[in-house]
Formats: C-alpha cells, sequence, structure tokens
C-alpha cells in the first residue's frame, strides 16, 4: 500500500506502508506532545495511509518540520536493519528529510 505525507501543498512524499509507519513512529517518539501523537497513533493504527501536516496544531508544525529535516535519516542509519535495501530506503527517507527542508512553514 502507497502512503502519502503532505507538507504543504505541493510538497509531498510517498512511500511503502511500512515506511511510512516507520516514519509516523518515529515523530511519535520526538515530538512527545499527547496532541501530535495521538493524532499520528490513529494514523498508523487505522491504517488510514496519508499524513497533513496542516491536520497538526499550528504550534508544533516546525518542531516535526525540524525533526523530519535533522534527525530522520541519523536515526534511520541508527535504527533501521542492514538490508540490501537500506540505501534505498535510505534515499527514500532523504527524499523527505529535503522536503521538509523546502517548506515554508520550516521559517
Amino acid at each position: 500500500m502507497a502512503a502519502l505525507i503532505v507538507l504543504e501543498p505541493g510538497v509531498d512524499w510517498t512511500s511503502t506502508g511500512g515506511l511510512f509507519d516507520w516514519t509516523l513512529e518515529f515523530l511519535m517518539r520526538r515530538v512527545p506532545h499527547r496532541e501530535v501523537v495521538d493524532h499520528l497513533r490513529e494514523i498508523v493504527d487505522n491504517n488510514l495511509g496519508s499524513f497533513w501536516l496542516d491536520d497538526v496544531p499550528a504550534r508544533y508544525r516546525a518542531e516535526i518540520l525540524t525533526q523530519l529535516r535533522q534527525e530522520l535519516l541519523p536515526a534511520a542509519e541508527r535504527e533501521l536493519p542492514d538490508t540490501d535495501q537500506k540505501s534505498a530506503v535510505l534515499g527514500r527517507l532523504r527524499e523527505l528529510a529535503d522536503a521538509a527542508g523546502r517548506t515554508g512553514t520550516s521559517g
């Protein structure tokens, strides 16, 4: 199943369902605000397959973008298993980190 993260209109990222879930779990561990965690947990638990940054209260958006931009790749390098697909997966996550850097809300 394909999944979608929309950071702002025209700035989005698609991935497999498993990588999408891992990415939202990453955010749940690093943006410890109950509203954010509950929203992301609902998406993962119900296999909704899309996350729109605009659905998160504005006061948390910059923090989410910072985590995606600065911490996503280092966490993936540490946490994801060393398989023959890891390089490709890291490439996909790099695309998301780059998109977070291009997002106007990022500061």
